[in-house]
């Protein structure tokens, strides 16, 4: 017989639903890196769902993203294991998700995991059963776990599929019906900044700063919203609190001590292993965070590190359309995290004659045991004053030469290898639009005003269509779901610069009203606010106010802006809303600490700064 022959009868034989991997060539840099995996992934939408509805298979959601080392190391191992995806393919409708491009559904996850395992983070995998409710998620798996899951649970469902299906319908409709809507006491504006600042002292930690005992995030949102209640007004122990984070910050291995910008986060207590990936709003919002300290405490050397960490975004972040990319990797082509910016005593002398490297060495703390396997991370080493007494040399004179050396090692470092998400995200633009907006108002510099403005003039043209803001675009089609971040910060970035810039008012002073006012039309009902305009799967309801995370709330960002725009929005419900979002923030201000500032400045009981 025919080889062909048999070739027809394997291929009669393959049900009509069998699954293919649809994220080659995806627009999204991390989607389409798994384009070539064994596993059949498909995209997010409503057609992945119908597909787990028609088969009745669960549905598995792994999110993650582009600069995500553990994404990286979970595909190697475990996506790209044709065992287990074969199991995957066979057994359940496989979903990749880039959380970068649908926000509301990937937080939604990640607040699942965190109330159901007590803590959360990527690459995120859930299971949800076809109709959309989440059942069980975990984190990175090393792949003879994450087996040995896919297996139990594939037969949970074979046996006891209506029992399992139930339960979790269960319990996110428990879960829903425990959000409290009856009658409570507001507290009044004072008696919530007393709050927010105690719990701020009680978690933050006084030798190393920041929050927190374990590894160390920025938490931008709470630092800009102290520093804003703080105002002028001398805070002793929250003063030490504030200046010791920041001062850690920039000083040890959160930032970029050579080329410039903010790493996301350190995976150590003491500010030392920076986890190397760098994002947008990182730089966005720790730029805003340097403005006001500076401001605040009369410190240059904050508006100093302000000005480097919008200038790295400036020079090294522009995508190709004129808006910025989202991030750069935390693992190089050889997938080494931290590849790029780490240095072995023979790189230095490669680079460097012996005298400049005893100097670098001294300068960026170069020398001693490594804190990485791979090699030395610069940071603060000694300081310029003292070694220059000690060479007896003229300070601006040794203050050249440590400029000469950073320009070479950065030649060299340009030489590496470091993989880029090319993404233009709107939100994320929206923040550094209004960082470059206040930094150029407050700092005088024309140069910021000069690039915020031609960074709305892109984001309209290139992300706004037919009253509807786009999260991303690729050729002439939108890409992932427009969210109220998207909205809430773009509109912020714009009404700041023409607080900053009244001469660039006309066409973007009316593109900040439709923002607003889409904004309010698209997420707010009598119930609630939403987070994504429509959500494809159950409880993704909405919500009387928003935690700030890693991105400041994007419901207070839009309240806050609303505010701001007077009397062209006095037909919106403001007052009423900002009233509604009271009762999340009575027990934990700590988190909803953008939420306590519009409340105060909506009812009238702290002083509004619109240049903030």
């Amino acid at each position: 017989m025919p080889r062909i022959f048999f070739l027809i009868l394997i291929l009669c034989a393959a049900p009509a639903w069998a699954l293919q991997n649809q994220l080659a060539e995806h627009p999204s840099p991390y989607l389409a890196m798994h384009g070539d995996d064994p596993v059949a992934w498909q995209d997010w939408g409503e057609a992945a769902i119908a597909q787990a509805r028609e088969q009745d298979k669960l549905i598995f959601l792994s999110s993650g993203y582009f600069s995500c080392h553990w994404c990286h190391v979970m595909q190697r191992e475990s996506y790209r294991n044709p065992e287990i995806a074969a199991w995957l393919n066979e057994h359940f409708i496989p979903v990749k998700l880039d959380r970068e491009l649908h926000p509301a559904l990937d937080a939604y996850l990640i607040d699942f995991l965190e109330r159901t395992q007590g803590q959360a983070g990527w690459p995120l995998n859930i299971f949800l059963t076809p109709e959309g409710y989440p059942l069980i998620g975990a984190t990175y798996l090393p792949p003879e776990r994450f087996s040995e899951l896919l297996q139990r649970l594939q037969a949970t469902w074979d046996g006891r599929r209506s029992h399992t299906r139930n339960l979790a319908r269960r319990a996110l409709l428990k879960l829903l019906a425990n959000r409290d809507t009856g009658e409570f006491q507001a507290l009044p504006f004072a008696e919530l900044r007393t709050r927010l600042l105690r719990q701020a002292l009680s978690v933050g930690d006084p030798m190393e700063g920041g929050f927190g005992e374990q590894n160390k995030f920025p938490m931008s949102p709470q630092l800009l919203a102290l520093l804003e209640l703080r105002g002028s007004n001398p805070a002793g122990a929250l003063d030490l609190l504030l200046q010791t984070t920041l001062d850690q910050m920039a000083e040890q291995g959160l930032r970029d001590h050579l080329g410039g910008g903010f790493f996301r986060y350190t995976v150590d207590p003491s500010w030392q292993v920076p986890h190397f990936e760098k994002m947008l709003y990182t730089q966005a919002q720790l730029a805003r965070v340097y403005l006001l300290a500076g401001q605040l405490y009369g410190r240059e050397d904050y508006l100093a590190l302000a000005r480097e960490t919008l200038d790295f975004a400036l020079r090294e972040m522009p995508g190709q359309h004129g808006l910025m990319i989202a991030s750069f990797s935390a693992v190089d082509e050889q997938g080494e995290e931290g590849g790029p910016y780490l240095w072995t005593e023979e790189q230095l002398r490669y680079v460097l004659s012996e005298q400049d490297t005893r100097l670098a060495q001294r300068v960026w703390a170069l020398q001693g045991p490594p804190l990485l396997e791979f090699g030395w991370l610069p940071r603060r080493g000694e300081s310029l004053t003292e070694i220059a007494a000690q060479l007896e040399q003229p300070l601006p004179a040794l203050q050249q030469r440590v400029e000469r050396i950073r320009e070479q090692l950065l030649i060299a470092r340009k030489r590496r290898d470091l993989p880029a998400d090319d993404k233009e995200l709107a939100a994320w633009n929206g923040l550094l639009l209004g960082a470059l907006a206040r930094a150029g108002q407050q700092l005088n510099e024309p140069r910021y005003l000069e690039a915020a403005l031609a960074l709305a003039k892109n984001l309209r043209q290139r992300l706004w269509h037919d009253g509807e803001l786009w999260r991303a675009r690729a050729g002439d089609a939108a890409v992932g779901a427009a969210a109220l971040e998207d909205y809430a910060y773009v509109a912020d970035g714009v009404g700041a610069l023409l607080r900053a810039a009244p001469q660039a008012a006309g066409e973007l002073a009316d593109w900040h009203t439709e923002l607003v006012r889409s904004a309010w039309q698209r997420f707010h009902s009598p119930r609630g606010w939403k987070v994504t305009e429509k959500p494809l799967i159950p409880g993704l309801g909405e919500e009387p106010a928003m935690r700030d995370g890693a991105l400041l709330s994007p419901l207070a960002v839009l309240l806050r802006e609303t505010a701001r725009g007077g009397d062209a929005f006095t037909d919106l419900p403001l007052a009423e809303a900002v009233r509604a979002s009271q009762r999340p923030l009575q027990e934990e201000p700590f988190w909803f600490p953008s939420q306590v500032l519009v409340l105060g400045e909506v009812l009238g009981e702290q002083p509004a700064d619109s240049a903030r």
